[in-house]
C-alpha cells in the first residue's frame, strides 16, 4: 500500500518539465538532478516534496524524450507513484523499469483530486483512494510480468533477484 500527499499537476507533462534539458546533460548525478524536479512548472516545488509523495496530472504524462532520467529523478526525489488520466507511452515503460508505479485511472478522480490531498494506492487490488476527499477508483491491473518488476524495485532489481530477464 502506497500513501502519500498529492503533487498535481497539468496535461502534457513533458519529460523535459519533469527535469530540464540543462540539468539531464551536464555530469551530475540522479540525486543532485532531483534538486531541480520539475523546476520550470514551479521553482519552488522540489523543495516541498516530500518521501511517498504522489504525482497527479491530466492527459499525457511523461510525453518528449524517450530518456529514462525523468522516473528516475522521480523516484531519487521521494516521489512514490504517478497517476494520471494517460501516459506517454515510452515514459510509461520506462517508469516501470525505474520501479515507479505509473497509473491510469478515469478523469473524473484525477479532475476531483487536489493539491496536499492523501492518496492511498493498493496496487494489488487496482484501486486508488483519494482519503481526503473520500473517492475510489479502479485502474487496470499490472500484467503479472509488469508487477513482479515492480516488487523488485525495477527492471535491475528484477534481474538480480531472479538471475535472467525471462519473466516468469
Amino acid at each position: 500500500m502506497l500513501k502519500g500527499k498529492v503533487i498535481k499537476l497539468g496535461d502534457d507533462v513533458n519529460t523535459d518539465l519533469v527535469i530540464a534539458g540543462r540539468y539531464k546533460f551536464r555530469s551530475v548525478t540522479i540525486e543532485d538532478m532531483a534538486k531541480h524536479i520539475f523546476e520550470d512548472i514551479d521553482p519552488t516545488l522540489a523543495s516541498r516534496i516530500k518521501p511517498g509523495d504522489i504525482v497527479v496530472a491530466g492527459k499525457n504524462f511523461g510525453c518528449g524524450s524517450s530518456r529514462e532520467q525523468a522516473p528516475r529523478v522521480m523516484v531519487a526525489a521521494g516521489i512514490s507513484a504517478v497517476v494520471a488520466k494517460s501516459f506517454a507511452r515510452i515514459f510509461f515503460r520506462n517508469a516501470i523499469n525505474v520501479g515507479l508505479p505509473a497509473l491510469a485511472v478515469d478523469a473524473k478522480f484525477v479532475d476531483s483530486t487536489f493539491e496536499g490531498d492523501l492518496l492511498e494506492i493498493d496496487i494489488a487490488k487496482s484501486t486508488a483512494r483519494n482519503v481526503t476527499r473520500n473517492l475510489e477508483v479502479n485502474f487496470k491491473p499490472f500484467p503479472q510480468q509488469l508487477l513482479q518488476i515492480l516488487e523488485a524495485g525495477g527492471l535491475v532489481g528484477y534481474v538480480k533477484k531472479k538471475g535472467d530477464l525471462l519473466l516468469k
